[in-house]
Parts: structure tokens; C-alpha cells; sequence
């Protein structure tokens, strides 16, 4: 993944490198580390925690101490420019993936300074606390009409029901787009980006199918812009995409690819964390029943453990920078145009950085993790995240305190090392408490 106008990647370290195949005796990408990484990672951190591994597209650096990767995501030695080899990596490619290179490359998280702080500035003002606080009462509208409609002694799927819709129409409400053809046509294609984003080394046909829906929800963010610049202050509205129509007018935001690209990434990555959270932090704590009932007990828990459930397992693992000047880290020569994987998963469960990293524990004493990263690069939407999981999970806790999965062992995860989540989540409630339940469903099993 070169970046622009950077060094191209080495694709091979320097030799004597830590390997990754060296620590662990194996691979690392095997159907045992996409269940469960953390024993993988806690042998790289004691052995290796600079190892090469040529897993990672075509070859990579993974660092997966907490310091290590605090550094990484902090320094501006390690850019975050590196789209140009991931996206077109053969010759081939260079022409039929222009696109989406032109859009991707674009996009904040991928901006270095000072071009990084400038576009930063105007896509804070997505997420001000009095935005918020607007959209909690509608949020808080959506989550009790969609729960609803489920019938809990039956059993649904909370993926498909609630952890995937619900963080689209959240962000899609944020900008302003979720009355212009539903955002679910927004998002149509999501599923195709978030493939190739979640792949170690993407095939030409992933990267051809995320840039056609990159292209389709960029498509549709032109119609709804050129709508807002046609009506300019006139309509009265103050939500996302006007900021970012005024922004670009006031030449913040530099250019019609440069707007596009902050809005598609905006309402890609607004959705995707969020509804892995929900789903993995729900199975989590139907999997802890305890921590499940001391919730129910005590609600005013809730916002540690939510935050717990980001550092026991992180929705997103890893992230990418590429090294702009040589140096060395834990004795391994890290050269111009390396990529270095930063393992966030890792350094959530660094016992250097947290007591007893292996437990998941609602009551334990506030560390930061580095689960919405850090740095210049830090979550813009993380007090949306957060937000959304703590209603949700309150509205979940208040209605049916004896949720528990319909079968923890056939549950589909993603297959991914990027994501972890499961792809369907089916819940429901045991038949004694289904018949105890006031409400509607009552009789359903009565």
C-alpha cells in the first residue's frame, strides 16, 4: 500500500527480521486466530513485537505492544498515506481502478498534515455535542419501534434486526441524507467495500467491487449535494452535508472528489464500527451473565462497560501506517515505505497497559484503550459509538433482563482479522421468562 509521494514498500525486511512464522511456528492467519487472536497476539507481544509477516498485503510490520502501538498511531514518522499500492497493486489496475484510488485516497483517514488537520475541522462539526444531544430522542424513537416489532420469545436476529440497521440510520440522520431515498441506498454496496477493507490481500475482483459501490454511494452523495447547493442557505437546515457544502464553498474542503470522499468514508465508517460493537458487545455479555445481570441491576454501570467491551474485543483490530524515514523499533529496522500494522486488538489486552487483560470485567478501574485509536487519527465518531450502545443496550437490559443467545456455539462470525463480530446473532428468551414477559408476546407462549 505505497502511499503518494512516498517510497514504494519493501516486500521483504532486512535479514535477521523477527518473523511472524518464526514466533509462532505458523502462519498467523488461520481459522484458530480468526476465532480467537488473543493467544496469538500475547506470544507476539512476549516474543516478537516487531515481526514481519508476509500475510498482510504482500508484507507488513506487526507491532502489538500497547506502547509500540500508542507510537505508531501518535508519530508522525508513520503516515497514514497508504492507499496506492492496496488499492491498485498490478499494472493492470492502474487504469480500471482510477476511481476509486481518486475517491479513497481522498479521505480523512488517510490524509497526512497539514492537509489532515484542515479537512479534520470541518468533519468535527459532524459531531457536536449539541448534534447529539437532537438526535438522541429520534435515536432513542428508532431503537423502541424496532424492538418493538421483534418477538423475543421466538428468538430474532439482532444483527439483521437491529446492530446493522440502527447505526446507518443514525449517521445517515447526522448528515442529512436519511430522507433522501432511505439510507439504506446509501449504504447500498457497504458490504462490498467492507470486504476489501477487511481483506489482508484483496483480490482484483474485491477491489473492483468496492470501487462500484464507492462510485454508487458517491453517486448518490452528488445528487443530494448538488440539491443543497442549489438551495443554499435558503432551506434552513444546518446538518452535515450543508457544513460541508459551505466548507467546500469557503475552500476548507478542496474540490468535488475531496467532498465526496469525507462523505461516503463518513457514512461507511459510521456504521461499520458501530454495529460490530453492538453485535460483539452483546454476545459478549449474554456470554458473561452475571456481567449481564449486575447491568440490569445497576444501568448506571453501563457506560464502563460499554468501554470495556471496546478493549476486551475491539471491533476493529488493526490499523495501517507506512514509514516515512528509516528507524528501528525493538531492534528491527523498519525502512522507508514499510507498512507497519498496528495490532490495536493486541494492545487492548497488554498486560503492561491493563490489569488481568484476559477477563472481561465491567467493574474495572477506567484505562484507556486504544479501540477508537489516537493520535491525530482518533475516532471522530466515538461519542456516537458510544451513545448508541449504551441506549441500546439499556433498552435491551430494561425489556428483557433474561435475553440469552439461542445457541452460543453456532454463532457466524466475520472472516476477517479486521472485524471482529459475529455476521448473525440470534437471541431470544428463555420460555419461563418469554412467559413471565408483560407485553404483547406474552401469549405467544402462554
Amino acid at each position: 500500500m505505497p502511499s503518494r509521494g512516498r517510497a514504494p514498500a519493501n516486500l521483504a525486511p532486512l535479514p535477521g527480521a523477527h518473523s511472524v512464522v518464526g514466533c509462532l511456528g505458523r502462519p498467523l492467519l488461520d481459522d484458530d486466530f480468526l476465532r480467537d487472536p488473543y493467544p496469538a497476539y500475547r506470544r507476539l507481544r512476549d516474543s516478537a513485537p516487531v515481526a514481519w509477516s508476509d500475510e498482510f498485503f504482500g508484507g507488513a510490520w506487526l507491532v502489538s505492544r500497547h506502547v509500540d502501538v500508542d507510537m505508531v498511531l501518535r508519530d508522525a514518522r508513520f503516515s497514514a498515506q497508504r492507499t496506492g499500492g492496496w488499492v491498485m497493486r498490478g499494472s493492470e489496475q492502474r487504469t480500471e481502478l482510477r476511481g476509486f484510488q481518486r475517491l479513497f485516497a481522498r479521505a480523512l483517514i488517510f490524509l497526512d498534515a497539514p492537509d489532515h488537520a484542515r479537512v479534520r475541522q470541518v468533519m468535527t462539526s459532524a459531531f457536536r455535542p449539541a448534534d447529539l444531544q437532537r438526535l438522541a430522542p429520534r435515536l432513542e424513537q428508532v431503537i423502541n419501534h424496532r424492538l418493538d416489532a421483534l418477538d423475543p420469545a421466538s428468538g430474532f436476529d439482532f444483527v439483521s434486526q437491529l446492530a446493522r440497521p440502527l447505526p446507518a440510520q443514525a449517521i445517515a440522520t447526522l448528515m442529512g441524507v436519511d430522507d433522501e431515498g432511505a439510507p439504506g441506498g446509501f449504504l447500498e454496496g457497504s458490504n462490498e467495500l467492507a470486504d476489501f477493507l477487511g481483506a489482508v490481500d484483496p483480490s482484483r475482483n474485491q477491489a473492483l467491487q468496492a470501487q462500484a459501490a464507492l462510485l454508487k454511494m458517491a453517486t448518490r452523495f452528488e445528487s443530494a449535494l448538488k440539491q443543497r447547493r442549489q438551495s443554499g442557505d435558503k432551506a434552513g437546515r444546518d446538518d452535515v452535508l450543508d457544513r460541508l457544502v459551505r466548507a467546500e464553498r469557503d475552500g476548507q474542503i478542496r474540490g468535488s472528489a475531496e467532498l465526496l470522499a469525507q462523505c461516503v468514508m463518513l457514512l461507511f465508517a459510521g456504521h461499520e464500527t458501530t454495529r460490530h460493537l453492538l453485535a460483539n458487545g452483546l454476545q459478549i455479555l449474554l456470554k458473561h451473565p452475571t456481567a449481564w445481570r449486575s447491568l440490569a441491576h445497576d444501568p448506571s454501570v453501563l457506560p464502563a462497560a460499554v468501554r470495556e467491551l471496546l478493549r476486551f474485543d475491539s471491533p476493529v483490530q488493526y490499523t495501517g501506517r507506512r514509514v516515512t524515514t528509516e528507524l528501528k523499533l525493538h531492534g528491527q529496522t523498519l525502512r522507508r515505505g514499510d507498512l507497519v500494522v498496528a495490532l490495536i486488538g493486541s494492545a487492548n489486552r497488554d498486560p503492561d497497559q491493563h490489569e488481568r487483560p484476559d477477563e472481561f470485567d465491567i467493574t474495572r478501574r477506567p484505562t484507556p484503550s486504544l479501540a477508537f485509536g489516537q493520535g491525530p487519527h482518533v475516532c471522530l465518531g466515538a461519542a456516537l459509538t458510544l451513545m448508541e450502545a449504551q441506549m441500546v443496550f439499556s433498552q435491551l437490559l430494561k425489556r428483557w433482563p433474561h435475553l440469552a443467545l439461542q445457541d452460543a456455539d453456532l454463532v457466524s462470525r466475520m472472516g476477517s482479522p479486521l472485524y471482529r463480530g459475529p455476521r448473525e446473532l440470534f437471541v431470544r428468551l428463555p420460555r419461563v421468562a418469554a412467559a413471565n414477559q408483560p407485553g404483547p408476546y406474552t401469549a405467544a407462549v402462554s
